[in-house]
């Protein structure tokens, strides 16, 4: 694991690597990567963050961004993709989060992924953007949520295709579910398309907690608490399919399974 304290740039090695931003300070960081890679980061504490990642040509890389602060988290981040890139954020702490995401898919060929996973019982706020700059790109977004008591959520998600960008596909996904009455939660799916020969789609769903299948779980004898948890990682797991490399993946499911039982 690498500590991260001052802003700096950082050139991924090939293979797996763990990262871990701890600072008081407002501070800049660039990921930019060679050769294929996944790259697990946990940030513990930190001022205003700005991140920006870099793949080129023919280069895949997967980013698990992984939200443990007690404060408030600002992020501004920027993914230039010239290869094939999946950004995936775990929010299951207990503290607010502003994050502005803007992925842009530049040359023909380019692939991108945001992707997140959030239990919110704070305010969680997300600003996210896939555009397609480049013909033959392909830009997708999937975002999952569970709001619980007092818990306030708002997605923005814009997926934008430029003129000039044909035969391109940009797509997003977006749920969220509720345990109760007054749990606030906002999705805004958007789609811009500037250009014909294109394919594009958004779905989105908001709704509560079917009260015959937590009933159901109950008279088995699981408490209220037990069943939130359990719900909110079924709901939540999808997330983990984002991601190709296994050693990402299981490390995802075991960071969600144990927040997920102390936040329920």
């Amino acid at each position: 694991m690498t500590p991260i304290k001052v802003s700096t740039d950082i050139q991924l090695q090939a293979g797996y690597s763990e990262y871990e931003i701890d600072t008081q300070r407002d501070i800049e960081i660039t990921f930019s990567a060679l050769h294929d890679c996944d790259a697990f980061v946990r940030i513990l504490h930190a001022g205003k963050l700005r991140i920006s990642t870099y793949a080129p040509e023919n280069v895949k890389v997967n980013y698990l961004f992984w939200n443990l602060s007690e404060d408030l988290l600002e992020v501004d981040e920027t993914h230039e993709v010239n290869g094939d890139v999946t950004v995936a954020y775990g929010e299951i702490n207990h503290a607010d989060t502003m994050r502005n995401v803007h992925m842009s898919l530049r040359r023909e060929g380019a692939r991108g992924l945001l992707s997140s996973a959030s239990l919110v019982d704070t305010r969680k706020t997300y600003n996210m953007k896939v555009v397609n700059d480049a013909p033959h790109t392909y830009g997708d977004m999937k975002n999952y949520a569970v709001v619980l008591d007092k818990g306030n959520l708002c997605i923005d998600a814009v997926g934008k295709i430029v003129k000039g960008a044909y035969r391109s596909e940009s797509h997003q996904t977006s749920r969220a579910l509720s345990f109760a009455e007054g749990q606030h939660a906002v999705i805004l799916p958007e789609l811009l398309i500037d250009e014909d020969d294109v394919q594009a789609s958004h779905a989105m769903s908001m709704g509560r907690v079917d009260e015959d299948a937590l009933y159901y779980l109950m008279s088995r004898g699981l408490s209220i608490q037990q069943c939130t948890s359990l719900i909110s990682q079924g709901y939540l797991m999808p997330i983990t399919e984002t991601l190709n490399n296994e050693e990402l993946k299981n490390k995802l499911k075991e960071e969600m399974e144990r927040k997920i039982g102390e936040l329920c």
